[in-house]
């Protein structure tokens, strides 16, 4: 029997691969129980190019600390929509990395949306 981890993990080999097969610019999260972690990942190379989270200061002191709620997913999927847009990336493929598309990861996904990134 696979633990909750290796599950996580078996689901996002399978959205990789299918978004390698599009050859995006793909928006990955990491979602721990403490933080919530974005990436832009160009698609030739697999660089990193931009990232925020709630590990970052500026974001900490914003939210006071609180980095593992709804709120702070957005502060997270905002910064990263403009970030991403300043490197010059506006489709992006969005990488949920296994989680499932609901509370944190979703809100982190609808304020990359709102500040305008496609996907």
């Amino acid at each position: 029997m696979l633990t909750k981890k290796a599950q996580r993990l078996r689901r996002s080999r399978q959205t990789r691969a299918r978004i390698a097969l599009q050859g995006a610019v793909r928006l990955t999260v990491f979602r721990s129980n403490q933080h919530i972690f974005a990436s832009v990942i160009s698609a030739d190379g697999g660089k990193v190019l931009a990232s925020a989270s709630t590990a970052e200061k500026e974001v900490r002191d914003s939210l006071g600390g609180k980095g593992s709620n709804v709120a702070a997913a957005q502060v997270v999927g905002k910064r990263i929509a403009e970030k991403a847009k300043a490197a010059g990336v506006e489709r992006v493929a969005f990488d949920r990395s296994g989680f499932a598309y609901h509370g944190r990861v979703k809100a982190l996904a609808e304020a990359a949306r709102e500040a305008g990134l496609q996907f």
